[in-house]
């Protein structure tokens, strides 16, 4: 028994050895071997510098202290949560962004499981259009419906041309121009597409036999509404409450264009002033308190799909949900649900583009309307040239398109490439480690992973150079972000394909990247296709990401918007925001039709999962 034990240990370390070998043989090893590292660099790397940097004394203060600098200290800490200041930087703004993101999240979960059952159970007029654009709100920039309230709501408050309504004699109090009020009904307006498409998605799953079951038997619409639905949604309800109040509080444009006139703080603004006093540890600590709130909120969705859900029903016989008949509620639930769509939708677009057609706001006759502000002819006022002329514009244009576009396609790489190794290398510590760490960034507010970035890039680390001012920073930072959407994306359709292709190709003798662009990208072009464009949409309406990164070389239409307005520029603003939606809805429309094109044929896709010979 005891002599056979070196000879067991031989075989082990021998099968050891073996397996070793032909894992350094296969490409998916070695490219997820590769990947494990970039990634681990470039996502936990910044966590772990703005954990660092919230407990280490910046140069500044060791100076002023007489300590040394990088010194282990308490002092950010104590500075944000009980020093004197602590209630204006971080227990104020902490109320404020739960009253916002309480009231935001209930509006708009309200609207979208009315809209929802509106659109997928009932026959109002042009149910079929609505599906599609109540969800267009969600494709617009985040300041595009803050911007538009406050072109019509402003006031003399701050500077810059009168607001619409001011124009017209009307001066709108500062609660309904700023503060709480309006940015809680903005983001609901923003955040209630996302609301209404899980909804949609979850009513449409529910199995139609259970309301005609109910209803054999007598049930009234309202029972089954409250018996049987209401409580079917209950996963998908909780899934909405946690996603909106986690989005609504790393949320920054809106709370930045409607709270500052009126001082009203909320922990992304807090985090933002403190970047631009350059307090490094205080940014630190505060953009660790919005991570861990992120996290916390989105691990407790995952816990509650997980638990709830036997609450699901999928119908086995494919019925078709016919819409209920409203009879005289018809009429007025339409004109109610397109309403919705004009507040959120075609409203804002309207005017944004009035103010900036309008010379002087509020006149409405025909020589006030022109291109002045486009053009920089003939503008009231204005010291600044106009849309079509101005250098900081198409510098902005340029720099918004090769830093979304450059993301874009690196992130459609990189998601083919990590779905390659994650299917290939099933079971693996390698797998599962990059499966779950491109999808962390996911976790992490724009603006705290924004504040991560820059305390790790901003000055030169070992054979990295510092990158804070330039462009290549504002790729990275966006490729490592949108990730989680080229990478889900990647593994799901690599799923959909077997061995098989690439076993062919590599009998013919194709090498490993003759195989992916001949064989494997071919097969993945709608995942490819969504993994460039998604990120590329997200990238052009981005500003939590991106607003601490830039400078005045490296400014995107997004941070340029936000210049105007600072300096009362609204109406060049406004255009700058129109560009924005304009280029995002032709991207979308791409999309769609680039996944009309794209679709695998059903032959291809039995071709990729034929049955193994082995």
């Amino acid at each position: 028994m005891v002599s056979s034990n070196p000879t067991n240990q031989n075989s082990l370390l021998i099968r050891i050895k073996i397996k070793i070998s032909q894992l350094l043989l296969q490409p998916s090893f070695i490219i997820g071997s590769i990947l494990v590292i970039i990634l681990t660099y470039l996502v936990i790397a910044p966590i772990i510098s703005i954990f660092s940097n919230s407990v280490s004394l910046t140069m500044m203060d060791a100076m002023l202290s007489g300590g040394k600098d990088g010194a282990f200290t308490y002092k950010y800490i104590d500075r944000v949560f009980t020093s004197s200041i602590s209630e204006k930087i971080f227990w104020t703004p902490l109320k404020n962004s739960i009253t916002v993101s309480f009231f935001a999240t209930l509006i708009a979960l309200a609207l979208g499981l009315i809209l929802a059952s509106l659109v997928t159970s009932t026959n109002i007029f042009g149910r079929r259009y609505l599906g599609f654009l109540l969800i267009i709100p969600y494709m617009l920039p985040s300041q595009a419906m803050a911007t538009a309230w406050l072109t019509m709501f402003k006031n003399r408050k701050i500077s810059g041309p009168p607001g619409m309504l001011e124009s017209f004699g009307f001066t709108p109090p500062d609660w309904l121009a700023y503060g709480p009020l309006p940015i809680s009904i903005c983001m609901a307006l923003s955040y209630f597409p996302f609301a209404f498409l899980l909804f949609s998605s979850a009513l449409s799953k529910i199995d139609i036999q259970l309301e005609e079951v109910a209803s054999t038997l007598g049930a009234k619409t309202k029972a089954i509404w409250t018996k049987i639905i209401l409580p079917l949604l209950i996963p998908t309800t909780m899934s909405v409450l946690l996603l909106t109040v986690a989005r609504t509080l790393g949320t920054f444009a809106t709370p930045y264009i409607l709270g500052t006139p009126a001082k009203y703080t909320l922990l992304s603004t807090s985090l933002y002033s403190s970047v631009r006093s350059n307090e490094s540890g205080v940014v630190a600590v505060l953009a660790i308190v919005l991570s861990l709130i992120g996290v916390m909120l989105l691990l407790v969705d995952i816990w509650v799909v997980r638990k709830w859900q036997r609450f699901v029903t999928v119908g086995g016989k494919g019925i078709k949900r016919q819409p209920s008949k409203l009879g005289l509620f018809r009429t007025p639930t339409t004109i109610f649900a397109w309403l919705i769509f004009l507040l959120a939708a075609l409203g804002p677009f309207v005017v944004l583009a009035l103010s900036t057609l309008m010379r002087e706001p509020g006149n409405f006759s025909f020589s006030n309307f022109g291109l002045a502000y486009w053009t920089g002819v003939n503008v009231p006022g204005m010291d600044q040239p106009g849309m079509f002329t101005s250098p900081e514009v198409l510098t902005a244009l340029k720099n918004s398109f090769l830093i979304a576009g450059s993301a874009s396609i690196i992130c459609g790489v990189l998601g083919l490439l990590i779905g390659y190794a994650v299917v290939r290398l099933p079971g693996t510590l390698i797998s599962g480690f990059l499966r779950q760490i491109s999808f962390l960034p996911y976790l992490m507010p724009g603006l705290a992973f924004a504040a991560a970035y820059l305390s790790l890039f901003a000055v030169a680390r070992g054979p990295i150079p510092a990158l804070y001012g330039s462009i290549s920073l504002l790729i990275l930072v966006m490729v490592v972000t949108y990730l989680p959407y080229a990478s889900r994306s990647g593994i799901s359709a690599m799923m959909q394909v077997g061995p098989e292709p690439e076993e062919a190709g590599m009998v013919l003798g194709a090498g490993f990247w003759r195989r992916i662009v001949s064989i494997l990208a071919p097969l993945q072009k709608s995942a490819l296709v969504i993994a460039i464009i998604l990120p590329f949409i997200t990238g052009m309406k981005e500003l939590s990401l991106v607003v601490m990164l830039v400078t005045p070389g490296t400014e995107l239409l997004t941070t340029q918007s936000i210049r105007f307005l600072d300096f009362g520029y609204t109406q060049l603003a406004n255009a700058t925001i129109l560009i924005i939606g304009v280029v995002v809805m032709i991207s979308v429309l791409i999309l769609n039709s680039c996944l009309l094109y794209t679709s695998p044929s059903p032959r291809d896709l039995s071709t990729s999962r034929m049955p193994s010979s082995a």
